[in-house]
């Protein structure tokens, strides 16, 4: 194996109207090394990977693959040299098999190399990676098409492996399972570049890290030699306030869910089964579950995007609201983050102080006589900004020019600025970086002590654990009943997460929390 690089960065640049995403970047690969690239949100890292893989063309530099120059306008031309790329969100066809979503996916040429349906079973079986070719895409769990994403990047043979985010909706024993594969590909000679929030999967996988902030290179470093803390100061460029939790007696009922059953709308959805909770003053709930397992559909049932059959089924402040909508539901003191950032979160091509008032309560003053009040909403936005830390040019930026965390930011502090009696966020720290999640979380914590119920629906078990009061398991449409934190381990809430449904309904164990 030679020693050269297999791929090397020299001063690649990349502008932006008004925003320089990256300025200068140097850094190489190594054969069968396993790189981190670190960085806060909005320092460069996505429009970095994306120069590599072919989807963005840099302004200026040099990039060299395997010691030749290397330039590829499109995707297709970065899989042909052998990069692959497994993205944070899947490209899969639910209503295809794992087949036809992998010849998808490959180039006619790659495509007749032989009996696909055989190579799929070869290379699975080979790294461990288990998948049936015939199974519809809809039917597996997010782990499982996960496995799909990274078979079919194995079929075209890369040389170099980008995995952004990849663990983000695994469970623990799921996550161990890619590493031993990774690990593997690694000693084969493959390179991968790992991008990823998670400093201990990091410090645990990784040999050698790049650090970029402000699109510019700040260091490197071995991330087995430093502490995820020590990581996480080297992203954000000073010291990381860890937000901690204080433990009181909890006040009375805010919101109350009892019985609710609810078919889902869609044909690969989750069913809720008899989902009862309770979430009192000064609490935070924490769900968690694999992806897929009725997350969704239970936002959507909380929230009002779905009403219940009967308005019993959900509570604010022992008023029944099963039948109100979000608006409503808003009125009454509560306010709510989904998941889905633009689009349903926010309008992508609104401002973001447009994008504030949108979901303001009724308490808001920021319209009369059926005028907007301007000055009063880009003042709430610019507090928005300011308290989160939101890097934006200004809140007349429309809110797809944000990167992802720095718009969830922006999303949660319009949320939690409200004051509100009752939260729910499904996923509040996606994708954002360990500086941007602690003040999220602090501002979570603050919100509780203030006396609302907060319910938080992540697959993070690290930020379940840091501040949930108790924390319930959501797999199958099934919620398990809530146990104290205290009470609770990493490995315990996996195998819960990774439970069979079948299994779950026999017990009839998610009946009351």
């Amino acid at each position: 194996m030679s020693d050269a690089p297999i791929l090397q960065l020299k001063n690649i640049t990349k502008t932006y109207p008004g925003v320089i995403a990256n300025e200068n970047v140097s850094f190489s690969i190594a054969r069968g090394e396993i790189h981190a690239l670190l960085g806060e949100n909005g320092a460069g890292k996505s429009t970095l990977v994306k120069m590599i893989y072919g989807v963005v063309k840099p302004d200026g530099g040099e990039m060299l693959f395997n010691g030749e120059p290397y330039a590829p306008a499109k995707p297709f031309e970065a899989r042909a040299k052998g990069v692959g790329m497994v993205f944070q969100h899947f490209s899969l066809f639910e209503a295809l098999s794992v087949r036809d979503n992998i010849a998808l996916g490959l180039s006619a040429a790659e495509a007749k190399k032989g009996d696909l349906k055989k190579r799929i079973v070869e290379v699975s079986t080979t790294y461990g990676l288990k998948v049936d070719p015939d199974r519809l895409v809809g039917t597996l769990s997010v782990g499982e098409r996960q496995r799909v994403e990274i078979v079919r990047c194995l079929l075209t043979e890369p040389k170099l492996l980008i995995m952004d985010e990849p663990t983000s909706v695994l469970t623990p024993q799921e996550v161990k399972v890619l590493f031993e594969t990774l690990r593997r590909l690694a000693s084969e000679g493959v390179s991968i570049l790992y991008i990823s929030h998670k400093l201990d999967e990091i410090r645990t996988l990784c040999s050698r890290a790049t650090v970029l902030r402000g699109g510019k290179v700040v260091g490197s470093c071995d991330p087995r030699q430093e502490t995820a803390r020590g990581l996480a100061e080297m992203m954000i460029g000073q010291t990381l306030s860890t937000p901690t939790r204080e433990t009181g007696e909890p006040g009375e009922i805010r919101l109350k869910v009892q019985e609710l059953f609810m078919e889902s709308d869609e044909q690969f959805g989750v069913d809720l089964e008899n989902i009862t909770f309770a979430v009192r003053a000064g609490e935070i709930l924490g769900i968690a579950g694999v992806a897929g397992n009725g997350q969704t559909e239970l936002m959507e049932a909380l929230i009002g995007e779905r009403r219940s059959r009967h308005a019993r089924h959900i509570q604010i402040d022992g008023i029944d609201i099963g039948h109100e909508g979000p608006r409503q539901r808003r009125a009454r003191g509560m306010c709510f983050a989904p998941e889905e950032r633009l689009g349903h979160a926010a309008v992508p091509g609104m401002s973001l102080w447009e994008n504030a008032i949108l979901c303001s309560g009724p308490g808001a003053d920021f319209a009369r006589g059926g005028f907007v009040r301007h000055r009063a909403a880009t003042r709430y936005a610019d507090k928005v900004v300011a308290d989160l830390n939101v890097k934006t040019a200004s809140v007349r930026s429309a809110a797809r020019s944000l990167s992802g965390g720095n718009l969830q930011k922006f999303i949660m502090g319009r949320e939690i600025l409200q004051q509100p009696k009752v939260l729910i966020a499904s996923q509040p720290t996606w994708g954002v970086d360990a500086g941007a999640a602690a003040a999220i979380h602090r501002v979570l914590l603050d919100l509780a002590k203030s006396g609302a119920a907060v319910l938080i629906i992540s697959q993070d078990l690290d930020e379940l654990f840091t501040i949930s009061t108790r924390i319930s398991v959501i797999a199958g449409g099934y919620l398990f009943p809530s146990q104290p934190t205290e009470e609770l381990t990493v490995e315990k809430l996996g195998l819960a997460m990774g439970g069979r449904v079948k299994e779950i309904a026999s017990a009839k164990e998610a009946t009351h929390v």
